[in-house]
């Protein structure tokens, strides 16, 4: 079964506020951001480009195991590059297939080169939900005779 929409739909329904940090920002300061607005990730960007990706798990990983600082560290030594990306006509199932086949929560929603948005596992978990409930909604009335043929 296929899931129906597409990435703007998911970006129509969750809004396309992404928060954003620079290569040369420190580390230290990427966290107080993420913490401060509770979330997972900030999208890297060099001028109007998406550089990459920062998330927890590049700090735990490149940051804390090899012994590094959080205000010595700046996020361009650690964040993941290149960003995987996803554009907004793109549908959920690709979504699901990019985030699963590279191991990634976070995908940035870019169109000709410009950020629109962000797209996150949870993003992506939510609309099939919403999806599935829909469904199952029609079919429970067209059974019962409420939903017109």
């Amino acid at each position: 079964m296929e899931i129906p929409g597409t990435v703007s739909q998911i970006l129509t329904t969750k809004g396309t506020a992404v928060f954003t940090t620079t290569p040369e920002a420190s580390v230290f300061d990427a966290l107080t951001l993420m913490g401060e607005k509770n979330i997972g990730a900030l999208v890297v960007m060099e001028g109007d480009s998406v550089a990459g990706i920062f998330s927890e798990r590049d700090y735990s990983r490149k940051v804390i195991l090899q012994g590094k600082t959080s205000r010595n560290t700046q996020v361009g030594e650690i964040l993941s590059r290149p960003a995987i990306c996803i554009a907004p006509d793109d549908g959920i199932e690709e979504c699901m297939k990019r985030m699963t086949l590279n191991r990634i929560r976070h995908l940035p929603v870019v169109d000709g080169g410009r950020l629109l948005g962000l797209v996150s596992i949870g993003d992506v978990v939510n609309w099939i939900m919403h999806s599935q409930r829909h469904a199952i909604q029609q079919l429970t009335e067209y059974i019962s005779g409420q939903y017109p043929a």
